[in-house]
């Protein structure tokens, strides 16, 4: 099937009810049939659900629907974006070893990065820029992730995903995606070497602000056998799991299984029913929305291009975009409908506008079918440094638009109205 096709059907086939919207299954627990069926079930020798905090019927569509849009093998839905990123990484991650990241990453990302995995035991190091060369300077022996978002979140930036991956590969790491900004039915990056993809579904695939969910998705491709000594957590006896070896017990998707039954499991940052289906039904619609917010976000970018009150625009689908290129190579055309500029007169100018919209709603949210604004400085990225603001390509006049759904007239109506605000 197609995108849009998965996008409504992926991952379900309707049971005795004959239901056509995926029920929630709103219930802590689920009956076993007898005590060789539990058994089988905890042992992972037999498919099921037993407990919530683990899996659910109708988060199990939501998993299966993501993993059938991104091409991998199974996913892992969670409570929230930043919850699949904390997974994705802890997933690979122990006391004593490194993961290599870019900077351009969204402000709760990267204070993770930052502030709370050395605490854990875990360092981060942050790649110079956003060039594959300038992360694999710093990978090394202990070194057992590189992590990249498709398109910065706000930077703007896009990433060669298959030069990325040839570095990783070349060490013996895998490369973990964040891919929320493009969605996969814009760009897949699995297709380009990518081993993990991780989403904040609260975005574009929830997209009408209602839900929380975040995803991670395991490509199913990365021989985590090959290196026994990088990667014990999948070569080893599981402790917290009943001895399982990953690599050898669950060699199409060992990443998924293990981020299920020591991550989820024990950590418990589950998705709820409601949720997962708030979050299908966005994705229903996601292709259609798409469509109108790129359209939208076009016409947006170019308007502000042209309006003497704006200093810069930078926007994915104009050629002079240093990024334009690659985006043009991992998009295909479809750039996306978030976009960054600065008034004319700096930090205050930018407040000013931010304070005066009355159509675009002030949220740290993005991918929304309503427009919404952001000031990254004072928000998102308000606890970083100067220096951190600029290495993560942010800078005090930077306003983020995320161009939703509403008639495009009325949108260029309240972006006038704001630049002609006074500071």
């Amino acid at each position: 099937m197609r995108d849009e096709t998965i996008s409504i059907h992926g991952g379900y086939e309707a049971g005795e009810t004959r239901a056509v919207a995926v029920p929630i299954y709103q219930t802590v627990a689920h009956d076993f049939v007898d005590a060789a069926h539990a058994g089988a079930i905890f042992d992972l020798e037999a498919p099921g659900f037993h407990y919530n905090r683990v899996n659910n019927p109708t988060v199990d569509v939501l998993e299966r629907r993501m993993a059938a849009l991104e091409q991998g093998t199974a996913a892992v839905a969670v409570s929230s974006g930043a919850a699949a990123v904390r997974y994705s990484v802890r997933n690979l991650t122990q006391l004593g070893c490194n993961i290599v990241a870019t900077p351009q990453l969204y402000g709760a990302t990267y204070t993770y990065f930052a502030h709370v995995l050395d605490k854990e035991g875990v360092e981060v190091r942050f790649a110079a820029g956003d060039r594959a060369e300038q992360a694999a300077a710093l990978i090394d022996g202990h070194t057992t992730a590189v992590f990249v978002e498709s398109i910065g979140n706000p930077a703007g930036n896009v990433i060669d995903i298959e030069a990325f991956a040839e570095v990783a590969h070349e060490r013996g790491v895998p490369l973990v995606v964040d891919n929320t900004i493009a969605t996969p039915l814009c760009l897949k990056p699995m297709r380009y070497g990518a081993d993990v993809v991780v989403h904040s579904l609260t975005k574009f695939v929830g997209g009408h602000g209602t839900a929380l969910g975040g995803v991670v998705v395991d490509s199913g491709k990365f021989p985590w056998a090959e290196h026994p000594g990088r990667f014990p957590m999948f070569n080893e006896p599981e402790p917290a799991f009943h001895g399982v070896v990953y690599a050898r017990d669950f060699p199409s998707n060992a990443y998924a299984v293990r981020c299920r039954t020591v991550g989820l499991r024990n950590e418990g940052a589950s998705l709820a029913p409601l949720n997962a289906f708030l979050l299908l039904q966005g994705l229903e619609t996601l292709s259609v929305r798409l469509e109108r917010a790129q359209e939208n976000a076009r016409a947006v970018a170019e308007y502000l291009a042209t309006d003497r009150r704006v200093a810069w625009v930078r926007y994915l689908g104009f050629e002079a975009n240093p990024y334009h290129q690659l985006a043009e190579k991992y998009l295909g055309g479809k750039f996306p409908s978030v976009l960054t500029f600065g008034p004319a007169g700096g930090y205050e100018a930018a407040i000013s506008f931010f304070d005066s919209v009355r159509l675009f709603k002030r949220l740290v949210n993005m991918g929304d079918s309503k427009s919404l604004v952001a000031h990254p400085a004072s928000t998102t990225h308000r606890q970083l440094s100067p220096a951190a603001l600029s290495q993560v390509g942010i800078t005090p006049d930077m306003v983020r638009l995320s161009v939703g759904l509403e008639h495009v007239d009325d949108l260029l109506e309240d972006i006038d109205r704001a630049l002609g605000a006074k500071p």
